[in-house]
Order: structure tokens, then sequence, then C-alpha cells
């Protein structure tokens, strides 16, 4: 009995050394909050990167309305265990939604804080946003010239016009020079797929390079439920498509 228990017992400390090297892997361990400093104020911010020497191409992350939610960093974590870099930044510390100009310094700031990592690929930055985030994409990929490419969640290409948010995304079409994949839901309510089509159609006309993936009877923000990631063949397939992109595009 004793050396049965001391083999059982040797089997469990084998079994809890191969998940800490899985998850060492994925990169649960590496990640950690760091700060941004943008206009005198300091924004938190999930950072996590692969291990090994190297540098890899990176990709910010703009949440969604509601926050940095669960959901969010394990997008991160999963995005880092294909290679890439993740700043999630925390944009909300201050204002549940900062003028468009705080937004831009802000993601101008990001940049130069990835630039002074060691793990990143400074030539080699995506930038990719949920919901608003999606919006952000669309505004920002053609006014910062350091994004090579950007995927854009249910974003709104046509909200704007106001005193803090003076610019619509699809303004700024003839400015955009990297790369867009614009992943949208048909049954999205806040940001009907209609614009969207619209959109497309002027970047088409524009000549500007995009890929538009589109899903049949899914709501706005179908990525997330209570905070938490999906993990069905649907959102797998949507994270593979943003995958694919990046990889194709920062190579």
């Amino acid at each position: 009995m004793a050396r049965w228990l001391r083999m059982a017992l040797l089997a469990v400390c084998l079994v809890s050394v191969v998940i800490g090297l899985a998850e060492r892997e994925l990169g649960q361990a590496q990640g950690a909050t760091v700060e941004i400093t943008s206009g005198g104020k300091t924004y938190p911010a999930y950072f996590v990167a692969p291990t090994g020497e190297g540098r890899r191409p990176a990709v910010i992350l703009i949440h969604s309305i509601n926050g940095f939610e669960p959901g969010y960093q394990t997008i991160s974590d999963l995005l880092m265990a294909e290679g890439f870099a993740v700043l999630a930044l925390q944009w909300q510390a201050y204002e549940r939604t900062p003028p468009d100009a705080v937004m831009e310094q802000l993601l101008r700031d990001a940049i130069a804080y990835l630039r002074g990592r060691a793990e990143v690929d400074p030539e080699k930055i995506g930038l990719t946003g949920f919901c608003i985030g999606g919006r952000y994409t669309m505004l920002f990929l053609p006014l910062i010239e350091d994004f090579k490419a950007g995927v854009a969640w249910y974003g709104f290409p046509y909200s704007g016009g106001s005193p803090t948010q003076p610019r619509k995304p699809a303004e700024l079409i003839e400015q955009l020079k990297a790369p867009l994949l614009i992943i949208h839901g048909t049954a999205d309510r806040p940001s009907p797929i209609a614009d969207i089509y619209r959109y497309a159609t002027e970047l088409d006309t524009a000549k500007k390079y995009f890929e538009l993936k589109v899903y049949q009877g899914q709501p706005h923000s179908f990525m997330l439920q209570g905070g938490q990631l999906l993990q069905t063949p649907l959102t797998q397939d949507a994270f593979s498509q943003m995958v694919s992109f990046f990889k194709r595009m920062l190579r």
C-alpha cells in the first residue's frame, strides 16, 4: 500500500509539472500589468509576450466599452501563444469614453512603450479593437502610420461628428495605407451590417486593401458572454481569422 501511495503521489507531481510547463508555453505565467504614461496620466495595461530570444510582432488590443473583461486577457494570452507580443490597454482608467484626441495620444505612447521592449519588433505593430475599440481601429489605422495592420471587431465606421469625437472613420478612408480586416455579425443592432457593407464598398472604391468576414446571425460583441471568451467553433474560427491576418500582414 505504501509503495502504491508513493507511486500515486509521484504521478500527481509529474502531472503538475507537465501542466505547469504547458501553462508557461501558453504564456499564462508571463502576463503582467505595466504602466503607460500619456498626457500626464498613468494607464494600466496588460502585457504578455512569448519567451525566448528574438523580436516578435506586436498587437495593441483595445477592449470594448464594457471594460477590460477577463475574455480580453484570454484573447491576449491566445495571441501570445501564436507568437505575438500583446499590449491590452485599460484605456478607461479616467473616463468611460475619453475624447478621440486622448485616445490617439495614448496609442502613440503605447507604440513608444512597445518599441522600448526587447521582445518587440518595432516595425511590426498591429492594432485590434472590439466594439468602440473597433471604431478606434478604423479611426486610428489611417492616422497612425506606425500601425502596419488592423483588425476591427464589430466597429462603428460612421460614429463621430461630436466635439469629443469630431471625425468619423469613414471620412479617413483616403488616408488609409495599412491593410484592414473587418469582422462583423449580421444581427449586430448597435452597428448594423448595412453600415459595414457601405463602408466596405467605400474602401473598395478607394482601392484600399481590406478583408471582410461576416458571421450570419451573430449579434454585437459575439466573442464574449458574461465577460468571458466564448469557446465555440464559430468564435474559434473568428479568432483564427485574426491570427491568420496578422501573421500574413506583420510577417
